[in-house]
C-alpha cells in the first residue's frame, strides 16, 4: 500500500517538475537557497554536504561554487548502491558520475563524518512533519542514518505536501525550506 502511494506522488511530482522549465527552476532555487543563507544553522556551519543539482531538482551549482569559497564543501558521489563523499575542491574537479552523470568531485574520499554541520537534502515529496521522501534507491536514507550533522530538506512549494508515506528506513529532516 505504501510503495503504491509513493509511486503515484512521485508520478505526480515528476508531472509537476516536467511542466517547469529550467529558467524558472533556476529562479525558484534561488529563492529557496537565499533563505538557507540567513538560517542560524547554515551561518555558523564549517563543513556542509551539498549536492551537485540534476535537472529537475532544486539547482545548486551556483550555490556550491559560491560558498566553497568560505564553507568546506562535501558533495556525494554514487558508488553502486551506496553514496560516497568527497570535498568539492572547484567545477574543473567535476567527472561524470557513475549512475546519473551528475558532476561528481574526483579527489580523495571524506571520511570524518562527524565534522559534517549541516546536510543540504533533495527529495521528490516532503511533509510538514519534516518527512522526506526520495526516489526510492535509499542513497540518502542509508548516508544520514550514519550522520548526526542538521538536515535540511529543500524542495518547490508543490513538493511540500501535507502527508507522505514513510517506511521506518526512512529519515527525518530537522527542517525543510522550500519557495
Amino acid at each position: 500500500m505504501i510503495d503504491e502511494e509513493k509511486k503515484r506522488i512521485r508520478r505526480e511530482i515528476r508531472q509537476l517538475k516536467n511542466a517547469i522549465s529550467l529558467e524558472d527552476k533556476i529562479r525558484r532555487s534561488k529563492l529557496i537557497l537565499d533563505k538557507v543563507e540567513q538560517l542560524p544553522e547554515f551561518i555558523a556551519a564549517k563543513t556542509v554536504m551539498l549536492y551537485w543539482a540534476m535537472e529537475d531538482e532544486v539547482q545548486t551549482s551556483d550555490f556550491v561554487v559560491k560558498w566553497a569559497a568560505s564553507k568546506r564543501v562535501i558533495l556525494p558521489c554514487v558508488n553502486g548502491n551506496d553514496l560516497d563523499l568527497r570535498v568539492f575542491r572547484g567545477e574543473e574537479d567535476l567527472v561524470a558520475g557513475e549512475n546519473f552523470g551528475i558532476p561528481e568531485p574526483s579527489g580523495e574520499l571524506f571520511l570524518d563524518y562527524t565534522e559534517i554541520d549541516l546536510i543540504l537534502v533533495p527529495g521528490v515529496a516532503f511533509d510538514v512533519d519534516n518527512n522526506r521522501m526520495g526516489r526510492g534507491k535509499a542513497y540518502y536514507d542509508k548516508l544520514l542514518s550514519s550522520l548526526n550533522a542538521y538536515k535540511l530538506g529543500v524542495c518547490f512549494d508543490f513538493q511540500l505536501l501535507q502527508s507522505v508515506p514513510t517506511d521506518e528506513h526512512d529519515i527525518k529532516m530537522d527542517w525543510i525550506v522550500s519557495e
